[in-house]
This record gives structure tokens, sequence and C-alpha cells, in this order.
């Protein structure tokens, strides 16, 4: 059995047994953090959802209003003769045949993969490699788009995607420890907004279960969601 340092003994000393208030929460994240690089924020949402039923499933975007911190390397997937100096500029890997070449021999420097919708065929014989992964794209996603021009600004502004694991458990990141506490507030309530705007037809009875912070290093805070 593991043994508590002197140093993570004094960080769970900091954290009461109750719910906080998300800004209390928030206040207290930024105090606690102690790795020596910048930690991300993130926040683990339980719902009362089985997603093995296709009316229970969650899974979507949204534009976090002060980004996420990471800078996120964004390939697209599109045929050449569409390709524009602005979407060369603004995406990190932009190709066709030659892009798919490099995803099949496990090539996956990016982040994120958009395509257009006549690129998808191409795509379906690398599920496996991308699926896994979370990279395969999707229109629910955003990620499936004519407008790719437009996906990439708001894919590189703080747009991301959601879903929630076989557990019925949304992970997401949403800052860093340098952030300010009210950007951190802003997120985390644009994140829980969200998810309360999607809520699966097939929910019966409570929505959320309960809801945590921490940071990538730290241990976790349970929030009171009912004060947003």
């Amino acid at each position: 059995m593991k043994t508590l340092t002197k140093k993570r003994k004094q960080i769970l000393s900091e954290i009461d047994s109750k719910l906080y208030s998300p800004l209390e929460a928030l206040t207290l994240i930024k105090k606690i953090a102690s790795a020596n690089f910048i930690e991300s924020v993130e926040a683990h949402i339980a719902l009362n959802i089985d997603p093995r039923y296709s009316d229970q499933q969650l899974r979507t975007t949204l534009i976090l209003p002060k980004g996420t911190g990471k800078i996120k390397r964004i390939a697209v997937l599109i045929q050449n003769e569409l390709i524009t100096p602005e979407i060369e500029n603004l995406g990190d890997i932009v190709g066709s045949d030659t892009l798919i070449s490099s995803i099949t021999q496990g090539q996956l420097d990016f982040d994120i993969l958009l395509a257009t919708p006549d690129m998808m065929p191409k795509l379906a014989k690398l599920g496996r490699i991308l699926g896994p992964k979370g990279l395969m794209p999707s229109p629910k996603a955003g990620t499936v788009t004519t407008d790719i021009l437009s996906a990439i600004t708001q894919f590189k502004s703080g747009k991301v995607e959601y879903r929630a694991d076989k557990t019925g458990i949304v992970h997401l990141n949403f800052g860093k420890v340098s952030f300010e506490i009210d950007d951190l507030f802003e997120n985390l309530k644009t994140i829980y907004n969200s998810i309360e705007q999607n809520k699966p037809i097939g929910v019966k009875g409570r929505y959320f279960k309960t809801l945590y912070i921490c940071t990538t290093m730290g241990p976790s805070i349970p929030i009171d969601y009912t004060l947003f």
C-alpha cells in the first residue's frame, strides 16, 4: 500500500469533507496546485445515464469562452483542389491522399482531424486507428463539415468536443491553473449549461449525480452544482 508523502498529506488537509461552491472550489484548486509545471484544470461530471441505450447517449461540442490554454494541432483532410491559402495557413497539417497515407502508417501528430464529407469514405478503413484515439471525424462533433475554414477557427479559439464514457461520466479540461478564477468559472459554467441543455431524452429522474474538479496532479474537489 502506498504511503502518502508529507506534501500530499498537507494538500489533502486543505480539502474539507463538504460540497464546495464553484468559486470556492476554483480558489482552492489554484491554492493547492503544486506541480512543477502549469497544470490543466479538469471537470469530471457523473450523470444518471446509461450510454448503452441510444436515447441516453451524450456527445456534442461547445466553445469555452476563455479557451483551454492548450494549443491544438489541427489536421485537415480535404481534396487538393479545395485547399486555399487560408486553410493552409490556419491548419497545422493539410492534405488528401498523402495525409491518409501518413495516418495509415500511424503518424497521428495532431489533436483534431477535420474532414469534408466527400473524404469520409476514404477514412472508413482507418477507424481502427482513429477510433481508439478519439480522432475519427464526426458530424456530431463538428469535425465533418464543408466549412473547413470556420471549423479550424472555432477549434483554435476554444471549441471542444465531449462525450459521456461508458460509465456515464464526462471528462473535460477547461483551462490551466494560471487562468484567473473568473475565467475558470466562466468556462466551468459553460460546460454545466451545455450538459444541461443537451440532456438525453431517455434520462429518467435526476440527471446530474456528482461534479468534481481537479488539476492534472491534484486531488479532486466536490462541487455543489446547484449553485451555478
